[in-house]
């Protein structure tokens, strides 16, 4: 039996998980979806102050306080960086990272460096003197609503969606735990479209600790929680192996 925690991305809540979550209970496993300060049902936790190093504080206590090892560390989009710091703090309790067609950054780097068009989305707000960005807008046919088309879909998604805040993207990953390198890595792609301006950093063809970089890809979009859970799933128990 294997540990899930999966991280939710920018503006989401842990509940974009509800449907690959039963499927890896189903297996046999325990898993585990929280919401990040800020959305879900810690949405009225929602400040200026909350910050990348906030989120990694969530997440690094839930896996003290449930006293979790041998931890699959799923991170998706904006919580590429998340897992990243996360796995910094307690590296002994990580078995495997998956950045989940995920920000992968470098030490001291931010969601500014890794994905330059965040810029934009930090300006548009601080026109009007406001410390949150809102969600991206739902664009026509492929793109959709982070990549959900379906309108049942796209109106659940919709309903969970919170403010992000500014902190998140300006505050560095800390990746200067050596112990960090060790962990093995896969890395997740969602190859059906890619909006204008998101620019996809290559994956290393090595990762830090020697190994082949492990790549999978899923023809869907960005939000393949939702248009894709059974194939995300399947996934994500050949990491567990």
């Amino acid at each position: 039996m294997s540990t899930f925690l999966l991280v939710h991305g920018a503006w989401h809540s842990g509940r974009c998980w509800e449907r690959v979550v039963p499927l890896l209970e189903s297996a046999g496993h325990r898993v585990f979806a929280p919401s990040l300060t800020g959305y879900g049902d810690k949405a009225h936790l929602l400040g200026p102050e909350v910050g990348l190093e906030t989120h990694v504080e969530d997440v690094v206590e839930l896996i003290r306080e449930e006293d979790l090892t041998e931890v699959v560390l799923v991170g998706h989009s904006y919580a590429g960086l998340v897992i990243s710091s996360v796995a910094n703090e307690v590296p002994e309790r990580i078995a495997h990272l998956v950045y989940l067609d995920a920000m992968v950054p470098k030490h001291g780097e931010t969601a500014l460096d890794v994905q330059p068009v965040a810029q934009e989305l930090i300006d548009e707000a601080a026109k009007s003197g406001s410390w949150r960005v809102p969600p991206l807008p739902e664009m026509p046919p492929p793109f959709g609503l982070f990549g959900v088309t379906d309108p049942a879909d796209v109106a659940w998604l919709r309903a969970m969606l919170s403010d992000q805040p500014v902190r998140c993207l300006q505050q560095p990953v800390r990746l200067d735990n050596p112990a960090v390198s060790l962990i093995p890595r896969t890395h997740i792609h969602c190859v059906g479209v890619e909006p204008e301006g998101i620019v996809r950093r290559p994956v290393p063809a090595m990762q830090p600790n020697g190994s082949p970089a492990r790549t999978w890809e899923l023809p869907t979009g960005h939000d393949c929680m939702i248009t894709m859970p059974t194939e995300l799933s399947e996934l994500l128990l050949k990491v567990s192996l």
